[in-house]
């Protein structure tokens, strides 16, 4: 079903992801289908626009295939071109269980649920995206989330968050994948933990929680990861910066760049070249929208100034 002329404060949407498509013009904005309440499949959907003002849509590009390992929620869709080619990174999750035990036993620790990220692929911004097998691109054992593409010297890895559900300090994790995408080709590498963040609180009495990574090279040749977490104000964004450059780092966590329980974020340049930082406010169901904000390369940090077309 598709509507005409919406405005970011119709649309509901978590974990926000942006393509600039230039050969068309045109803004693609993914977002899962369990966003929408009238939703009857589960997937991903994608909304179009020439100006990030007026928007159409949704669109599906991607729907649980029947007899997949995944039979229950797909979370924070990003889709990223390489080689020619458009892949959509997803998180995944099953209604099973996993084997690990609760590592706090109190019954308010949620349960051990099957989640993971995986890649498809498709020759479209619109899809559809298919899988390259029945099995996610992170440990099967693992219950792990928000996959994220970098390329680093022509080597595409992988960098996803290890879930504080199943290890109480969250992580981030790297994994190099093939050229083609089609699977990892390294065990996970951890490059910090939710904890080296002076900023992060816990939840649950204990967990800390490592949420949506995104990377970014700056002007001067620094790497920063931008990933969110609960501090004092509610979910924020923060940043992570290479010391050396490299993915693998090693890491140190600066300053938050948003602390208004809104996070989630990604990094993508208008038609224009302004640099805007796109994510989900407030982190409340079903209040959940898509927040633009022009940011600024300073002294390889990322400062945040006004909003976009205010």
């Amino acid at each position: 079903m598709e509507v005409s002329e919406l405005n970011l404060d119709d649309i509901r949407i978590r974990d926000p992801y942006i393509v600039p498509d230039a050969s068309t013009k045109t803004y693609y904005m993914y977002s899962q289908m369990g966003n929408r309440a009238d939703a009857k499949e589960k997937g991903v959907e994608v909304y179009s626009s020439k100006d990030l003002i007026t928007w159409s849509g949704p669109e599906p590009v991607f729907t649980l295939p029947e007899g997949f390992w995944a039979n229950h929620q797909v979370w924070a869709p990003e889709i990223h071109i390489h080689q020619g080619k458009y892949y959509l990174f997803v998180t995944l999750s099953s209604r099973d269980t996993l084997a690990t035990p609760r590592p706090i036993q109190t019954r308010r620790w949620p349960k051990q649920v099957k989640r993971a990220s995986q890649v498809f692929e498709s020759n479209s911004p619109k899809g559809p995206f298919k899988p390259f097998d029945n099995s996610p691109h992170t440990p099967i054992e693992w219950s792990s989330l928000d996959g994220t593409l970098f390329v680093e010297d022509g080597i595409p890895y992988m960098v996803f968050c290890h879930e504080w559900t199943q290890i109480v300090d969250g992580t981030m994790e790297l994994v190099r994948l093939s050229d083609d995408l089609s699977k990892p080709l390294t065990e996970p590498v951890t490059l910090f933990k939710a904890s080296d963040a002076e900023w992060v609180l816990p939840v649950q009495e204990h967990g800390k929680i490592t949420d949506g990574p995104f990377l970014y090279r700056t002007k001067n040749g620094k790497l920063i990861m931008i990933w969110s977490s609960f501090g004092t104000n509610g979910y924020a964004i923060g940043q992570a910066i290479s010391e050396n450059g490299r993915i693998v780092g090693p890491w140190t966590q600066a300053e938050l760049i948003f602390k208004e329980n809104g996070g989630h974020g990604m990094l993508f340049n208008t038609f224009d070249d302004q640099l805007v930082l796109l994510f989900h406010q407030p982190n409340i169901s079903p209040q959940e929208r898509a927040q633009m904000y022009l940011i600024e390369d300073v002294e390889d940090r990322l400062v945040l100034l006004s909003k976009l077309n205010e």
